[in-house]
């Protein structure tokens, strides 16, 4: 079965989160030193570390998207803050962090690449006014047919009703629609099982994973659909 639609993950595929984040939460401390961190890379990595665990807890229903914000605020700074002093300490920071944004070097080149054989969406374990703004500010949301988010879906990556809810917008076949994502098992391997074609982009080269269809830069993209087209799948494209 051809592949007639490219899905896409965005943060840390196409957007260059990890970078934005870092950089943005660095700023802010400069700008409002927490004391409680010796060091700007201890900061970062528990920075990282609750913002994953509280959007977990978010995505699970157990507390909302301002909730979430709230609560990454008040367990970073170790403080007992009103609402509206931690949404006031957020705001400040994503000043920080909204400069930072940028899409990978490679990802305006891979969009247009496809654009004349491919459809185009974007799934992703965000919520829809998230990556609405993210991708309007980076000039791409035009791209996309269409953006569907966990948040608004009430399930996420890597249950196959995410993707499967992202095929019928398409109204596709899973196995006319590749996903590309930077995780294997959530994006790519999720993907897979729910009958698409996953595509692992390994940016950092880590390997190891020959059950996927694994690229390193999204340059690689366009031959890899191809050859999965072609031969029904690969382990790796180089």
């Amino acid at each position: 079965m051809p592949i007639r639609a490219v899905l896409w993950d965005i943060d840390d595929t196409l957007f260059d989160f990890g970078s934005a984040s870092d950089a943005g939460i660095r700023r802010h401390l400069e700008a409002e030193p927490a004391t409680r961190y010796i060091a700007p890379d201890e900061a970062l990595r528990v920075w990282r570390e609750i913002t994953d665990a509280q959007w977990l807890r978010f995505t699970a229903g157990e507390t909302d998207f301002q909730g979430q914000r709230r609560a990454r605020v008040r367990v970073f700074l170790g403080a007992e803050l009103s609402d509206a002093e931690a949404d006031a300490w957020f705001d400040r920071y994503h000043v920080h962090f909204r400069a930072a944004w940028a899409l990978f070097p490679d990802s305006v080149t891979a969009l247009d690449a496809l654009a004349g054989e491919y459809r185009q969406a974007a799934l992703s374990n965000s919520s829809t006014p998230v990556q609405e703004e993210r991708l309007r500010a980076l000039g791409v949301r035009d791209r996309f047919e269409a953006l569907l988010c966990a948040a608004e879906l009430g399930v996420e990556k890597p249950d196959p009703a995410a993707f499967h809810a992202a095929c019928d917008a398409l109204e596709l076949d899973p196995g006319e629609v590749a996903y590309v994502g930077n995780e294997p098992d959530i994006d790519a391997a999720g993907a897979s099982a729910a009958g698409l074609t996953g595509i692992w982009l390994d940016r950092a080269g880590i390997g190891g994973r020959p059950d996927l269809v694994r690229i390193t830069d999204l340059g690689q993209l366009p031959g890899a659909l191809r050859a999965v087209t072609r031969f029904g799948g690969l382990s790796t494209f180089r």
